[in-house]
């Protein structure tokens, strides 16, 4: 293991993230924040460029290359240490008083692109500490790493190894070009472009600049924090629900499909992949039948009505986003469950949002169906195809041992926080909002967590950075096999 190496670049990223202190204070004088607001982002930032310089000062000549190991320690002690030194702001100001288990969380929330929120009273806080909370999001969105990556050269490593230890999905090997330096700005582009767009686009419909930025930057991100305490409602206009319907579901999209069809101007290669056409019809199908039952009950007046409604939550948690229109914890109680197991497929992989990922759960029912098929021919030879070609054994089995350990990890998570005191239905919602980065509860965090004792917000926040890194670049360093 290369410690030295690994400890060079922790500083550097540490010392760029610094950087990130300045924008809300930009915005506080933009938004005329009071000036002991703004005192706790200089703070920040001279504490954090410190730390970083202190690491890197030592070992700053360290420039070996790394391994794939090394990649997956880089992984999680970058966003441990970033979610702790995230916290700065909100440790240092007035306008709060979080205890330092809720800052974690809230910070965490933020980088991983959860969206539950320890803090209320959103539309009274300073503008330069709501922004800030939006800025985790966007950093965090496509991998604060994958940043880094475009950043390697600069850092005098290649940086294959961290792709493959942050990259979402279980195929990691993809690139859309030879460089892995230029894949990963590359998406980062398109990421800027859409973001760019979707601000426009909310200017366009009716928000304020600042609530258009902090809205393209949660939206883009899949993250579901907001400007307001009460969400999207705050703002009651369809025309805003259904740009927000538009750009999750683009976030829900593998990214490199984005690149693809940008570069080949032919939209129908969305329709070619096997992941966008199963993303495509269970989100048709399960806003379908939400719909129905909402107007069965007569929840809603009309069918259209129901089908918005019922149409933005589906993509909002099945993409992790969290972002809300209507209190769905008062729907008929079937359609929260439903959307807690949606959470769990996910999103595409290669795309911000959380969950197992739609690949997965595509090749978990292709290979029950080849199961099936099995019994009634036991000697066939039965390929398992996306996209027309055969995927390898070695990743069918890698999806049944990530199956079999995200179950494992749920209820492990989900036991702690029923032996905190916590009922059922809480335990199992704000796992599965930490879990799957989605953010959204029911039960006591129906609204929001900060009803949480200290222990279940820091055990919440180890679930939230588990499933950013989807399980196993955390489980990996707690096998004694891994440090041998």
């Amino acid at each position: 293991m290369k410690f030295k190496a690994i400890q060079r670049i922790i500083g550097i990223l540490l010392m760029i993230f610094s950087f990130s202190m300045l924008p809300p204070v930009l915005v506080g004088w933009l938004m005329d924040d009071v000036t002991h607001a703004l005192q706790p982002f200089y703070h920040s930032f001279g504490i954090i460029f410190a730390i970083g310089l202190v690491l890197w000062l030592p070992v700053r000549r360290e420039k070996r290359d790394l391994r794939l190991r090394d990649g997956f320690l880089i992984a999680v002690l970058f966003w441990s240490a970033l979610s702790a030194a995230g916290t700065a702001p909100f440790l240092l100001s007035q306008a709060l008083e979080l205890s330092l288990g809720s800052a974690v969380f809230e910070t965490v929330s933020g980088f991983t692109t959860t969206g539950a929120t320890v803090i209320v009273g959103l539309d009274g806080l300073p503008a330069s500490l709501v922004f800030y909370r939006l800025e985790l999001h966007w950093l965090g969105g496509m991998g604060i790493l994958v940043l880094a990556v475009a950043l390697m050269p600069m850092l005098g490593v290649g940086g294959m190894q961290l792709y493959r230890a942050e990259a979402p999905g279980p195929v990691k090997d993809e690139k859309l070009t030879p460089r892995i330096t230029e894949t990963a700005k590359l998406l980062w582009y398109i990421y800027l472009i859409l973001t760019f767009i979707c601000t426009l686009i909310y200017k366009w419909a009716g928000m304020t600049w600042f609530d258009a930025i902090c809205h393209a930057f949660s939206v883009l991100s899949t993250g579901g924090f907001s400007t307001h305490d009460s969400s999207m409602i705050y703002f009651n206009s369809p025309l805003i629900d259904y740009i927000t319907i538009v750009f999750m579901f683009l976030a829900g999209v593998n990214f490199s499909l984005h690149f693809l069809v940008w570069r080949t101007k032919n939209i129908r290669i969305y329709f070619y992949d096997s992941e966008f056409r199963l993303y495509l019809a269970i989100v048709v199908i399960v806003a379908l039948v939400c719909a129905a039952i909402l107007y069965a009950y007569g929840t809603y007046n009309g069918v259209w009505e129901s089908l918005r409604y019922a149409l933005f939550h589906v993509i909002s948690i099945m993409t992790s986003t969290g972002l809300l229109i209507a209190d769905h914890s008062v729907w008929p109680s079937v359609i929260p469950i439903v959307l807690i197991f949606v959470s769990v497929i996910g999103g595409c992989a290669g795309s911000t949002s959380g969950g197992m990922k739609v690949i997965r759960f595509l090749l978990l029912m292709k290979q029950g169906g080849r199961e099936i098929n099995q019994l009634a021919h036991p000697k066939a030879q039965i390929l398992i195809k996306v996209n027309h070609k055969p995927v390898p054994e070695v990743i069918i089995k890698s999806v049944w041992g990530f199956a079999a350990m995200y179950v494992a990890t749920y209820v492990i998570f989900m036991l702690g926080l029923m032996a905190a005191g916590h009922d059922q239905v809480t335990a199992f919602s704000a796992v599965a909002a930490c879990l799957n980065n989605m953010g959204v509860g029911l039960g006591e965090v129906a609204s929001s967590f900060a009803v949480l004792d200290e222990f279940s917000k820091w055990w919440l926040s180890f679930a939230m950075i588990m499933g950013r890194l989807e399980l196993f670049t955390v489980l990996v360093l707690l096998s004694p096999m891994f440090w041998r």
